[in-house]
């Protein structure tokens, strides 16, 4: 472990094995660093903030601190933040800890990458293997899933949802919910695809596939009312599928709505027919 002398760590703060703090580095009396994670230089890590083990911090990153909440007082204590192992944390990131008025807890899963100037808000929930690229953010109250992709300058309304392995593109406005293993872009961001790439990457089947894109069809792209058309995919032979049933699930459960797809038959057309590259930025 390896404590350089110009960093300030507060007496209270638990350092696991192998820790190695850098220059100019500040950690408050409440945080917990778990084995081998590795503060590399002017660093802020502070509240009730636990980290796991195998991070990495990246200069000028501050998590932990008091959340933007007009409903805190200045010397109120910051909340609790929990970031598992093995994420990537960049330059200039921003992750605030839970508020009374929410969840309580801001919690980040394992093997992230939050690249340059991205945020995450206090009460959020975010996932495993998910990438906020440049600029992204996510509000407070929001939830992102495991292996999401949030495009350069993204922003993520507080109260939304972004599904598992969702594609947001770069700089869409996300006010309404995203469905998994959609693609959605635009300001204000609609669903325009499959995210065909995405479902490769991670090992999905063609039949697999072909299954996602059906059910895109009859949920998205099809008349009558939401929820008929929730009712005639769950009466449907698709409902056995598990991927069916947690598309259903999440569309079943917005409270925020969905986002609304593009529309018309050109658009369509285009979005289950192309793949797109699955870029990030």
């Amino acid at each position: 472990m390896g404590i350089h002398p110009t960093a300030i760590v507060a007496e209270g703060a638990e350092l696991g094995p192998g820790v190695d703090i850098g220059p100019y580095c500040t950690v408050g009396p409440r945080v917990r660093l778990g084995a081998g994670t590795r503060l590399l230089a002017h660093v802020v890590v502070d509240g009730d903030t636990v980290l796991g083990e195998d991070n990495e911090l990246f200069p000028f990153c501050v998590v932990g601190c008091q959340p933007q909440d007009k409903k805190l007082k200045t010397k109120d204590p910051a909340g609790r933040l929990v970031i598992g192992s093995h994420n990537r944390i960049r330059e200039h990131v921003t992750i605030h800890g839970g508020t009374p008025f929410g969840g309580g807890v801001t919690t980040i899963g394992d093997h992230n990458m939050l690249l340059v100037g991205a945020h995450i808000g206090h009460d959020a929930t975010v996932g495993s293997h998910v990438v906020f690229t440049n600029g992204a953010m996510a509000a407070g109250h929001t939830w992102i899933g495991d292996r999401a992709i949030l495009g350069a300058m993204v922003g993520i309304h507080q109260f939304a949802r972004v599904g598992k392995l969702a594609m947001i593109g770069a700089g869409a406005m996300v006010s309404h919910d995203a469905p998994p293993f959609g693609t959605v872009q635009g300001d204000r961001a609609k669903l325009v695809a499959v995210n065909l790439v995405g479902l490769h990457r991670n090992g999905y089947t063609q039949e697999q596939k072909a299954l996602v894109k059906r059910v895109f069809r009859l949920l998205f792209w099809r008349a009558g009312t939401l929820h008929q058309r929730l009712e005639l995919v769950r009466g449907s032979g698709l409902h056995r599928d598990p991927v069916c049933r947690e598309i259903v699930d999440f569309v079943a459960e917005s409270r925020r709505g969905v986002c609304s797809p593009r529309s018309g038959r050109q658009a369509l057309a285009q979005g289950f027919e192309a793949s797109g590259d699955g870029s990030s930025g």
